[in-house]
């Protein structure tokens, strides 16, 4: 495994573009001002000691010494040990309702986002734990297998709407064996949990009968609900008009508290309703910290190989290199003329 440990210093190759560009426009000037004393081929006979290709020469080393001392400050590292580190902790999925009824606002600023910031805070307070992340309306789908990677989880959160599942509905059983199946092999002496944040609208298939085979596998099942049992009209994504029913009704959308309530029981774990305080978010971190740790394996690179001194000795070289080429011709070795454009046309010839 690759990886900078260092990596902000990047940032420094941003330099090189404008330091060609200055290079260039440098020697242009230069010339420009050698052009205002005359012909420069008639000139070149009067100063026959002075090489055009040297500097150039010189400047490309440089430049180039300059591109491996960034590598060796951004210090990059090659991961040369697996290791499998041990954690006391518990293995938790959560399933997360993408359904269209999760965009009404009687939680601010809608149950879905609210759902997501709830979550964010909840991978905030894991640290030995590993979490996995399902989406569902009337399908279900992995969105994050089970991980330590709590960065990417939470990157992943950013990117949830409506839009991520084809068909609607609210199909909670599905979710939940999926969620079994996410956690892989059985096995009960693993502290295991499912969490499901929905507002139970739409239900379509047997979500109770799917939270008592958790059960039976030793996972838990935890709902968080979303929304108030009252309801509140669901708006039309970007405009200010109510969704209607066939009939021409607005569409009151309401939490079923019942249905949520019925699959925490049958899943042995806790149902709380969200609101716009803090209740639901310290009650679930609580339970789950009530759950006994079991001790779970990872297997990270544990060491890693610096090899910043291998870009430093080149650049070091590359510098010595461009100290020793002058940038006037050498009497001695001008017969050579080893970094003049003439050799070449007298190896032609």
């Amino acid at each position: 495994m690759f990886r900078f440990a260092n990596p902000e210093y990047l940032y420094l190759f941003l330099l090189i573009p404008f330091l060609i560009g200055l290079f260039v426009y440098s020697t242009y000037r230069q010339r420009k001002r050698l052009r205002m004393f005359g012909n420069p081929e008639l000139l070149a006979d009067l100063m026959p000691n002075v090489s055009w290709v040297r500097p150039q020469i010189k400047f490309y080393i440089t430049l180039f010494a300059l591109l491996l001392m960034i590598f060796a400050l951004a210090r990059p590292q090659f991961g040369s040990k697996i290791s499998t580190v041990k954690r006391q902790g518990i293995e938790a999925i959560i399933a997360l309702d993408v359904s269209n009824s999760m965009l009404a606002q009687d939680v601010q600023p809608n149950r879905l986002e609210y759902a997501k910031m709830m979550l964010s805070k909840l991978i905030d307070g894991m640290t030995e734990d590993r979490v996995g992340l399902i989406v569902f309306a009337g399908d279900a789908f992995v969105q994050i297998p089970i991980t330590s990677d709590y960065v990417s989880a939470k990157m992943f959160l950013s990117s949830i709407t409506p839009k991520l599942v084809p068909r609607q509905g609210t199909a909670i059983g599905g979710a939940i064996d999926l969620a079994i199946r996410s956690f892989g092999e059985e096995d009960k002496e693993k502290s295991r949990t499912i969490i499901v944040f929905t507002d139970g609208e739409n239900h379509e298939d047997d979500a109770m009968g799917a939270a008592k085979v958790a059960l039976e596998r030793g996972i838990s099942v935890n709902v968080v609900g979303m929304g108030k049992p009252d309801g509140v009209p669901l708006l039309i994504e970007n405009t200010m008009s109510f969704r209607k029913d066939k009939e021409g009704n607005v569409v009151v959308s309401k939490l079923n508290e019942t249905m949520c309530q019925q699959i925490a029981a049958a899943g042995n774990g806790m149902y709380v309703r969200a609101d716009n305080s803090n209740t639901a978010l310290k009650a679930l971190q609580k339970e789950l910290a009530k759950m006994s740790k079991s001790e779970m394996e990872s297997k990270v690179y544990s060491e890693y190989d610096e090899k910043f001194y291998v870009f430093a000795w080149i650049a070091l070289f590359l510098l010595l290199l461009e100290f020793y080429i002058l940038n006037r011709k050498n009497k001695e070795l001008n017969r050579l003329n080893f970094f003049d454009k003439d050799i070449f046309k007298k190896k032609q010839k």
